[in-house]
């Protein structure tokens, strides 16, 4: 074993040299952890990376991550040696910070620190709803660990205490998490700005705690043996490490963090491992067999699991057809016709349209599951008749994530990650800010996470300017690989729902209203469907080229109906429902100029939010009606009145774009 973990030393030394870039020290310091893991617990499959009973491995410390691609390499993954050498270098499979989907074996993009943590109470939490939901008899399909290996800075991020808190509250016991604690961080010893007690803060969220000495084989063997035993909480393992262990002078250093220890100090650091100081990138015999034996009897281990599908497949063909669906997700045939049918008489806010519109995918969908970070009276986000998830209890369908917006992003990327379920979570449309950062990862690692942000504009009214999303239209918009929808009516509010399901590559985020709308008669408007197209004409006054062009989303589309028909008298005016700016972009030339004709120069964009962004579509000759401003409070007709988002206003800007 301690020539296992020397490799992987020797082989994080020299990646970060070569780079002239990176991080050694954490991965030095915790090669002893890594090389117990991975050669007597960790059950996973090199040559099936995407077992869906694997353990999954989570390493939050993602800037260690030359740690990480050191085993995947000596495990047997695809990841050869070479690709190790061009570590941080265009092109290669080992960039600074893992990234899933980009490495085989890389179970999460991490490096943005918390994130894996969060990630991994979503990774665990998929975990339990599976096996509550497929584990049947003596046959246990789902029956695996998230591991996770978590330093100072993770700790320190808000986003863990979120998510640890929420892990603890469920009793994931599966979720083991290995905490780093050499008190180094980039600035010098943690004491500068850290002193927790970790052992009491974890104490106080329900967990298993146990300490060691993260160089101890035998403690450490011990210590994941003791965490695997525990069946009603979560297990953290403080393991006491010395960052670069093995460096002679930069042992324990703050410079051993992010920066290469340098040719002399890897030499030496070499000889005192017993590994050849002028070989780089050294992997002795001895160790290529030991992970070669490892990952044989890892075979043989899928093997022995698949069997015993096939025999649970045979007796519980129901189980194992869900099983199936859930793993698939494919989308029925008929998905558009089950959806709700709104009254055209009876206004009603997106919000409520949406859950409406829930209620039938639910149905449809067994995989859906999902909820709000204590907002589901308000998100209408709640599965009616399905169970609440609840310490020991997992077979429910309706997530509670109380007041946690970021953690409960971050598990919904884990439980997306781990696969079983298609997900979706609620807030307010103004605590997207407290979500941002895993949405961005969402975008980065493509995954089909639903936001539904509710209350998106202004129209919040008394809750005043803290509670009024103004600029986060125009900041998510420019998120790359996100779809943002913001529908019009109760008909668009589905079509966006089955765009959204229909979107596999990236998060979709629902932006609905507060407040009620009309809902539009699609006999006499075209369908709401046209919505998949970003952008469409909804109504015109007169046939060919307009002279105006009104372009709304979201609540502001009926607004500009009622403007337009004034304007008809005098006007051939046109009205243009936009609720997706990036759906409209993925159109062709032709189309995007039928929709907003070159010759119709006068074009006026209405929307309660920033105007940012909007001049490309208006045109240099066009205006737009925004919100530049933050918001006040006040019944939100009053602030509608006072913004100039009214009929009579939109007339009158109009009216002065022709002059």
């Amino acid at each position: 074993m301690t020539l296992v973990a020397n490799t992987i030393r020797g082989l994080a030394m020299d990646g970060v040299q070569k780079a002239n870039s990176g991080h050694p020290g954490m991965p030095m310091g915790m090669a002893d952890v890594a090389a117990v893991l991975y050669l007597k617990h960790l059950n996973h499959c090199p040559t099936r990376p995407d077992w869906v009973n694997r353990d999954r491995f989570v390493l939050s410390a993602g800037h260690g991550s030359m740690l990480l691609y050191s085993l995947l390499n000596l495990s047997g993954y695809d990841l050869p040696l070479d690709e190790l050498k061009h570590f941080r270098q265009w092109g290669s499979k080992t960039p600074g910070h893992p990234e899933h989907g980009h490495t085989v074996g890389v179970e999460t993009t991490t490096g943005p620190l918390g994130q894996g943590c969060g990630n991994s109470v979503g990774m665990a939490l998929a975990e339990r709803m599976l096996a509550a939901r497929f584990n049947a008899g003596t046959y246990l399909p789902v029956d695996h660990h998230t591991y996770v290996i978590a330093g100072d800075g993770d700790l320190m991020e808000g986003l863990s205490h979120e998510a640890f808190s929420l892990a603890g509250h469920l009793g994931l016991s599966k979720l083991v998490v290995f905490y780093d604690s050499n008190r180094i961080t980039i600035e010098g010893k943690t004491d500068l700005a850290y002193s927790d007690d970790v052992r009491k803060r974890f104490l106080g969220y329900k967990w298993n705690v146990l300490e060691i000495d993260g160089h101890s084989f035998e403690e450490i063997d011990k210590a994941i043996l003791a965490a695997k035993a525990e069946k009603e909480r979560p297990t953290l393992i403080i393991t006491h490490t010395h960052i670069a262990q093995g460096a002679p002078t930069l042992h324990d250093s703050s410079k051993a963090h992010g920066e290469p220890l340098g040719v002399e100090e890897i030499k030496a650091a070499k000889r005192g491992l017993g590994l050849p100081e002028d070989q780089d990138f050294y992997v002795p015999d001895a160790v290529r067999e030991v992970f070669a034996a490892r990952a044989r009897e890892l075979d043989s281990r899928v093997a022995a699991w698949e069997a015993d599908f096939r025999k649970y497949a045979a007796a519980y063909p129901d189980l194992a057809q869900l099983w199936d669906a859930g793993l698939k997700q494919a989308l029925p045939p008929d998905l558009e016709a089950q959806m709700p049918v709104f009254d055209v008489a009876k206004p009603e806010a997106t919000r409520v349209s949406s859950g409406k519109v829930i209620q039938k995918l639910a149905k449809a969908l067994p995989w859906l599951v999902g909820g709000s970070a204590d907002l589901s009276p308000s998100t209408k986000t709640i599965i009616d008749g399905a169970a609440s998830v609840l310490p020991g209890q997992f077979e429910g369908r309706n997530l509670h994530f109380g007041v946690r917006e970021h953690a409960m992003a971050a598990a919904l990327n884990g439980m997306a990650l781990h696969g079983g379920f298609r997900v979706y979570g609620a807030t307010f449309f103004i605590f997207s800010d407290y979500c941002r950062p895993s949405v961005r990862l969402s975008a980065i690692m493509g995954l089909p996470v639903t936001y539904v942000f509710t209350h998106d504009s202004f129209y919040v009214g008394e809750d005043g300017p803290t509670h009024e999303p103004i600029e986060h239209l125009a900041s998510f918009r420019c998120m790359p690989n996100v779809s943002v929808i913001r529908p019009g009516d109760a008909t668009e509010t589905a079509a966006a729902w089955l765009m959204a399901m229909k979107h596999t590559t990236g998060p979709t985020l629902l932006l609905l209203t507060r407040h009620n709308l009309p809902v539009l008669d699609r006999t006499v408007y075209p369908a709401a469907s046209c919505l998949e197209k970003g952008a469409y004409t909804l109504w015109q006054s007169a046939p060919g080229v307009p002279a105006l062009t009104l372009i709304a989303s979201g609540s502001e589309v009926c607004l500009a109906l009622d403007a337009a028909k004034v304007l008809a008298a005098t006007t051939a005016v046109r009205v243009v429902s936009m609720p997706s700016w990036d759906l409209f972009e993925k159109q062709s030339q032709a189309y995007k100029d039928e929709v907003l004709p070159p010759a119709c120069t006068a074009r006026l964009a209405i929307e309660a939010g920033a105007t940012l962004g909007w001049h490309k579509y208006v045109g240099p000759k066009g205006a737009v009606l925004g919100v530049d401003h933050f918001g006040a409070s006040a019944p939100y007709k009053a602030i509608a009145e006072h913004f100039g988002f009214t009929p009579a206003n939109v007339v009158k800007m109009a009216r002065e774009l022709l002059g």
